[in-house]
């Protein structure tokens, strides 16, 4: 397949000098594999892995799954083509909701969902209905209409081919679960990069969800994250990277990869004071159940 070409600024978390941007050495690895269950392989960031590269050096330190995350056109064909290609990778491919108000504003969201529901029916290997969701942090009320619909859109899709939905919630807490009980949650559903607090994991684990934790736990100012991993159980906690971005303490401001999760689970496992095996095995585990079955 081809090798990634698109790239996305990334200036809140990769912004910084050359040297800033090197790629930090790779970690110890963990005591059992793990998934990393988010990641965006083809968001490219200057001179960075290929593909093959990635997936060696993630493997190399334990991390021998990852679920590919299309979130606009380009991106979900291309996550389709990777889960094709490669054994330990699985697709999910959506509209992203900052997305979706352009392509309305365009007249197009019609035909792109149309698109999306295309490449999830395409392969077996497309596990996940998303990232779709709801972002107040880059979308202002203008275009918070258009998420809403397209993120209702995303929901009965997920249900009715009976796919994971990945969620994006950024700064639209209580918006996003209002969607959701009006709506009705999948069987499955995961909280993408999660950015609430304790409450908030209560009520989204209550609903059902499994809840990922990316490198944002690792971040000084991210207390209440830590706070919300500590209450969840460990069968329902996740791990990834949103690669390229989120980069774990202490290489935060340089382009993220799965190589790295083993730093985010070592820090995972020190807030709940889990064993770090034990944790290792719970996440691998729990990636199975909340993307329906193992790959």
């Amino acid at each position: 397949m081809s090798e990634p070409t698109r790239a996305r600024a990334a200036t809140e978390e990769t912004s910084g000098s050359r040297r800033d941007r090197e790629r930090p050495p790779a970690p110890e690895p963990l005591p059992h594999p793990v998934v990393d269950n988010h990641c965006h392989l083809d968001i490219a960031d200057g001179e960075w892995f290929g593909t093959d590269d990635a997936l060696a050096a993630a493997a190399a330190v334990g991390v021998t799954r990852i679920v590919q995350i299309g979130c606009d056109l380009p991106g979900a064909r291309w996550a389709v083509e990777a889960a094709a290609s490669y054994d330990a990778i699985v697709a999910g491919v959506a509209l992203h909701p900052n997305e979706a108000p352009l392509l309305a504003a365009a007249g197009r969201l019609d035909e792109a969902m149309a698109e999306i529901e295309d490449l999830a029916r395409a392969h077996a290997k497309v596990r996940a209905v998303g990232e779709t969701g709801l972002d107040h942090f880059r979308t202002g009320d203008d275009g918070r209409a258009a998420q809403v619909e397209s993120f209702r859109r995303h929901i009965d899709l997920a249900k009715r081919l009976d796919k994971t939905l990945v969620i994006h919630d950024r700064d639209a807490h209580d918006e996003v679960l209002a969607v959701l009980d009006e709506e009705g949650a999948p069987e499955r559903w995961v909280m993408h990069c999660f950015s609430g607090d304790a409450d908030l994991a209560r009520r989204c684990l209550d609903r059902g969800a499994h809840l990922s934790f990316a490198g944002t736990v690792t971040f000084k100012n991210a207390q209440p994250q830590r706070d919300a991993l500590a209450v969840t159980p460990l069968d329902r906690v996740l791990v990834e990277t949103d690669a390229p971005f989120l980069t774990p303490t202490p290489y935060r401001g340089r382009p993220n990869a799965s190589y790295l999760v083993p730093l985010t689970v070592r820090a995972m496992a020190e807030v709940r004071g889990d064993d770090l095996e034990t944790l290792c095995r719970a996440i691998d585990a729990n990636t199975d159940v909340a993307f329906g079955g193992r790959w």
